[in-house]
């Protein structure tokens, strides 16, 4: 181990599991954020000064001006995300900044949130806690509080990667038909290919969005793709916000083309449209995807194993730029 002068220092922007800060505070000269602060964008650059690395998640928004602005004692930006959306890798690579992210390990703990979002938004579970807390349950009869089965019903899913094989994986034992699009078909029992997102969503009762934000999947869905859908399918959302046109799913919600959604994921989270949390035929979670214990460790891991291996003169496993 080396000794401590020697060892590097790396800022961290939140607050992290103990096991993990544990582990970096052995390993790392460390700046901890104990109260769990979200820095604005001149915090970040000020307490960067001096870390060779910066561990951050994805509320640190690390557009190319933050980057560019960076001290130049900073060599990599190991993320806690699978996603790294928020830092603009363009300017990373033009400041020879390496970065890493967290994948495979949320797999499990973002598809368990995906079945629960599908499962809420279509048994109305967000309405029915409701009633019960506010003391507003009165009576039962047949009418009353009446959803729509999971069971059998047919699964879309945009993006078969990681997430969205573990989820179709989990819809199977609803005995869910598996329809989805990627960027290349997979093995025959994965289900049903479609080459176009077009092309998938009318056969989707519920359609399950597990792709990244690219330029070509940033409003992904808009008005026109949620009129391709059958009346009354129900849309969830446990990858990124900016997939969804905000206008066009308040439509889509209000008009009836979308029965319910489910959503753990939203433009200028945690400022939530408005819109979107008044309509009754929404489940909303708050960006909780990979919040199990055992997945936030995880996550904590993977990202200290990238910087081990970038201080160590070793290319990172999950480096993406």
């Amino acid at each position: 181990m080396k000794a401590m002068s020697e060892k590097p220092t790396v800022f961290v922007t939140r607050k992290l599991p103990v096991a993990v800060e544990d582990r970096l505070q052995r390993d790392y000269q460390v700046r901890l954020n104990p109260d769990d602060r979200l820095y604005s964008r001149d915090e970040l650059i000020e307490r960067s000064t001096g870390a060779q690395a910066i561990l951050p998640c994805h509320t640190e928004h690390l557009s190319a001006d933050v980057i560019q602005r960076l001290p130049p004692d900073v060599r990599i930006i190991a993320n806690f995300s699978v996603g790294y959306d928020h830092v603009d890798v363009e300017a990373a690579r033009a400041r020879g900044i390496v970065v890493t992210n967290t994948p495979d390990v949320l797999s499990d703990a973002t598809a368990e949130l995906a079945i629960m979002l599908m499962i809420g938004a279509a048994r109305r579970a967000g309405e029915g806690e409701k009633l019960v807390r506010q003391r507003l349950w009165k009576d039962w009869s047949p009418a009353f509080m009446v959803g729509t089965q999971v069971t059998g019903k047919r699964l879309g899913i945009i993006g078969m990667g990681r997430v969205g094989r573990v989820v179709a994986r989990r819809a199977r034992g609803f005995d869910m038909r598996i329809h989805y699009h990627d960027l290349r078909p997979l093995s025959a029992d994965e289900g049903v290919y479609h080459d176009t997102v077009e092309s998938l969503l009318p056969h989707c009762d519920f359609i399950s969005l597990n792709c990244n934000v690219t330029p070509a999947t940033r409003g992904l869905m808009n008005a026109a793709r949620f009129a391709l859908l059958p009346d009354g399918a129900i849309l969830v959302n446990a990858a990124r916000g900016a997939l969804i046109d905000d206008d066009a799913l308040v439509a889509a919600l209000a008009s009836g083309r979308l029965r319910a959604a489910g959503i753990d994921a939203y433009n200028n989270e945690p400022n939530v449209d408005a819109r979107i949390v008044a309509l009754p035929n929404t489940f909303l979670m708050p960006h909780i995807g990979s919040a199990t214990r055992e997945t936030r460790d995880a996550m904590g891991f993977r990202a200290l194993d990238n910087l081990d291996a970038f201080f160590e003169g070793r290319d990172p496993g999950d480096r993406v730029v």
